[in-house]
């Protein structure tokens, strides 16, 4: 079975392509960005609808496939902004009328943790997921994803792109302030906030904007003390979350997962517990299709051809899916 997976949940309109051994054919994305501001909806609705086509085009090239090759069609039903996922549920009803083959939708963030798995290898994970407007610990008990902590404000990739559009930088902020830390020497003290479980980001967001607006600290400190300041929390109610589920091994997946400061403090954390670590190719951890084409194949026999009777998911949570593919 090849399932052909469409993902539009927010800037990225993302086209995956990967049959149920696990054999992947193709993985095309398209991202709207800015030079100033942050994310318009309605404006990334607009790009969606602009590359949707030629994205579904070149997957079909790289995979050396036609549409009719495809046996299911996989979209991202949530959650996410509305205006963008309307795009993707109408293209996907499209194709899938077109070649009469079911249509399933899936959720997005555990789109993100299955597609880890696959390339990972990893068993029984759990999962940091931090995005943009996502922060969620998430491991499987009892029949469902549970989220163990995540954020009560903002997600950690809308907090970072916030910062940076205040200092002047275009969306996506994340690689730019990643880049500004590396020189940065000198920490700064910022609020550290971890609540149990969950962590908070509004008030470091205040607290480093003041700072900026003072001209008391240069840029590059900032950029540096917030990374070192924000993923010790998550790396903290990660391992937290590990030793309460008894697990051993920790996946990152999310857009914010590509940075590698992140990445080594999740690394050096399992070390130092015995544990497994697994980062996967940024190309992968980024929102893309080929996660949403393969937790298609996992949820395979919820599919349907009663394509009126599928709708999008804006507000869905991890923990409101019962997973049935286990």
């Amino acid at each position: 079975m090849i399932s052909l997976g469409i993902e539009s949940t927010a800037h990225t309109f993302g086209c995956g392509i990967i049959d149920d051994k696990g054999k992947i054919y193709a993985n095309v994305t398209d991202a709207y960005k800015t030079e100033s501001g942050g994310i318009h909806p309605s404006e990334a609705k607009q790009h969606h609808e602009e590359v949707k086509d030629k994205v579904i085009e070149d997957a079909l090239n790289q995979a050396n496939l036609k549409l009719k090759d495809i046996d299911l069609v996989s979209f991202s039903q949530g959650p996410g902004l509305a205006p963008c996922l309307l795009v993707g549920l109408k293209k996907a009803k499209e194709l899938a009328k077109k070649i009469n083959v079911p249509i399933v939708g899936v959720n997005h963030c555990i789109a993100h943790l299955e597609i880890g798995k696959l390339m990972t290898k990893a068993k029984d994970p759990v999962l940091l997921y931090p995005s943009g407007a996502n922060t969620q610990v998430i491991a499987y008990e009892g029949g469902k994803y549970r989220v163990f902590g995540e954020t009560l404000d903002m997600g950690v990739g809308n907090f970072i792109d916030s910062f940076a559009r205040h200092i002047g930088l275009g969306f996506p902020g994340g690689p730019k302030i990643e880049k500004i830390a590396l020189n940065g020497k000198n920490y700064v003290e910022i609020p550290y906030v971890v609540k149990g479980m969950d962590v908070s980001f509004s008030g470091i967001l205040t607290n480093l904007k003041q700072k900026y607006d003072s001209k008391k600290y240069n840029t590059e400190d900032l950029a540096f003390s917030l990374q070192e300041t924000v993923f010790a929390m998550l790396v903290e109610v990660s391992e937290r979350a590990m030793a309460h589920c008894g697990k051993k091994e920790l996946v990152l997946g999310g857009g914010v997962a590509c940075n590698r400061r992140l990445q080594q403090m999740c690394r050096i954390m399992c070390e130092e517990r015995n544990a497994k670590f697994f980062v996967q190719p940024n190309e992968v951890l980024v929102d893309n299709g080929l996660m949403i084409a393969w937790l298609g194949i996992l949820q395979r026999k919820q599919g349907t051809k009663n394509y009126d009777s599928i709708d999008i998911k804006p507000y869905e949570r991890t923990d409101d899916v019962l997973v049935t593919w286990k």
